[in-house]
């Protein structure tokens, strides 16, 4: 199911990584209230997240202004933040995609590692393989312990995130006892 591109909105053009939270969290409360700029002349029903939400998510992290800026902390909270008010998907997982991309990207950058531009990085035909770090070589530990405190208890498992984060835990050098704390990696 495609979707064309959401129209500009006042507000959701982002200048830097702060106002591209900020446009993420409008996003956000339009997915939690099925209204709002991001939702207008269209059904939208609330709690649900929706092709249209994640287009909107995808322009706003890949807009020329801040695409060649790694993805921020802010951004990625903003995208938790997203993926937890949606109780109901119906984006075929273009959603998903996205945010384990984002935050691989957040990741890799807190981390030092270099990550392409976020048209590149972030693009659905961009294998997320071929650019985040795929061992906990340079990875810090901190990087790993915010993304697995955020992604533990969620009713909702994000496959390429928890793949991810489960590999780089399980090569990385945390005492495996510490591991069922940290992520449930159930998939």
């Amino acid at each position: 199911m495609a979707t064309s591109a959401p129209k500009t909105i006042d507000g959701l053009e982002p200048s830097s990584c702060e106002t591209a939270a900020s446009a993420l969290a409008i996003v956000r409360d339009g997915v939690i209230t099925g209204e709002g700029p991001t939702t207008a002349g269209r059904v939208h029903f609330s709690r649900m997240l929706d092709a249209e939400d994640a287009a909107w998510c995808a322009r706003i992290l890949t807009a020329a202004a801040i695409n060649d800026a790694p993805v921020s902390r802010a951004e990625a909270e903003a995208l938790f933040e997203i993926d937890a008010a949606a109780t109901e998907r119906k984006d075929e997982g273009r959603f998903e995609d996205l945010l384990a991309k984002a935050i691989a990207h957040h990741t890799a950058s807190a981390s030092g590692l270099p990550v392409p531009p976020r048209s590149v990085a972030l693009s659905p035909e961009t294998p997320i393989e071929s650019w985040a770090p795929m061992n906990a070589r340079g990875v810090r530990t901190d990087a790993l312990e915010w993304v697995a405190k955020r992604m533990r208890g969620k009713r909702q498992g994000n496959r390429a995130l928890r793949a991810m984060v489960a590999t780089l835990v399980g090569v990385s050098v945390l005492p495996l006892a510490q591991l069922p704390s940290m992520i449930d990696i159930g998939m």
